[in-house]
């Protein structure tokens, strides 16, 4: 296959930052994807419909001209999110879901759910009206290894939210375990997952081969090869209960390669082509317009893109680094070779 056509995807998984930030990553995104759903967790977070709305503008206002992306937004789930403003994020016509991050669990969660019990009003509020709660799946007990951090989360706290509000839509975040596509495939049609090109691509060896590897280093963290076989087949298998969610988050090289690095890999330079090569090992190219384009539509309840995009195979050298404000970050293959490219709408 030389050519491959895809309906204009969507990513159900996003982090743009802000700012000048905002500025230097949106084009990426916006030049392939139709619309994106649009992670809550700033500096300070996006806690209300007002503050989403306003984040909205910034966005569009950083659009290339004559772009046609969308932004989806979502709240940030705090202790004391109330019924009134989840009222407010479902009519606004712009608030698609809700986020929950265990307070503490990755960049800028520190304003998160600290006991999930305080969040049941808030999770009884999003059941009523319909709105979904999207969950950053990860427990951050600190007795419990952080490569098990993941299936913890859904033997306790998820596995009693789904318990406890049956009629609520969940979307498992950046799923990295052969327990959490358990979980989704059996989790009936309410519950679906979000799945990364990096955990298809890459297993935990990535960030220690020839030495400590910053830029594959990421929460949920990468899993074992036998995980990211459970991904692949999963993503290919052609569930509608799977889709396509970068969690490309991009950091400034200096905060990646520090005494403590940030968690986040930036695949947004690269987000489609990263995926043809994943399904592409799977042998199922023909599942991948599916995944990208139709599963996450359909869950969101948003009607399909119109138009189509063009990858082509053919092998590119990916640059060393992107302007990210006013510093740099480094992309995911950086300096190495791709075998498909993106070749216009």
């Amino acid at each position: 296959m030389k050519t491959l056509t895809l309906t204009r995807p969507d990513d159900c998984h996003l982090h743009l930052r802000d700012d000048a930030e905002l500025a230097s990553v949106l084009p990426h995104t916006a030049r392939v994807f139709g619309r994106a759903l649009i992670m809550p967790n700033l500096r300070p977070p996006v806690t209300d419909t007002a503050l989403a709305a306003a984040y909205r503008d910034r966005i569009l206002r950083a659009l290339p001209q004559g772009s046609g992306f969308q932004p989806l937004m979502t709240l940030y789930l705090t202790d004391n999110t109330g019924l009134a403003e989840i009222v407010r994020a479902r009519h606004s016509g712009f608030v698609l879901g809700v986020k929950y991050y265990p307070a503490g669990a990755t960049t800028n969660s520190e304003a998160g759910v600290t006991r999930i019990e305080r969040a049941y009003p808030a999770l009884a509020a999003m059941e009523e009206h319909d709105l979904p709660l999207l969950v950053h799946g990860e427990v951050t007990t600190t007795s419990v290894d952080i490569f098990d951090r993941e299936r913890v989360f859904l033997e306790t706290v998820l596995a009693d939210i789904v318990r406890r509000f049956p009629r609520l839509r969940v979307v498992v975040e950046h799923v990295t375990t052969r327990e959490a596509v358990e979980f989704v495939q059996g989790g009936g049609p309410r519950i679906a997952a979000t799945v990364t090109a990096h955990h298809l691509l890459y297993n935990r060896s990535a960030i220690f081969t020839g030495g400590l590897r910053p830029h594959h280093f990421c929460l949920p963290v990468l899993k074992r090869e036998e995980h990211r076989q459970a991904l692949l087949a999963a993503a290919a298998s052609g569930s509608p209960k799977f889709f396509l969610g970068t969690d490309s988050a991009p950091h400034a090289r200096a905060d990646k390669e520090s005494a403590c690095g940030h968690a986040g890999i930036f695949t947004a330079h690269a987000a489609i082509e990263f995926y043809a090569e994943a399904f592409e090992e799977a042998g199922a190219l023909d599942k991948l317009e599916a995944f990208a384009s139709f599963h996450g539509a359909d869950f969101y309840r948003l009607p399909r893109n119109r138009g189509t995009i063009t990858l082509q195979k053919q092998a590119w050298a990916v640059p060393g680094e992107f302007p990210f404000g006013r510093a740099t970050l480094v992309p995911l293959r950086a300096g190495e070779s791709l075998g498909w490219r993106f070749n216009g709408p």
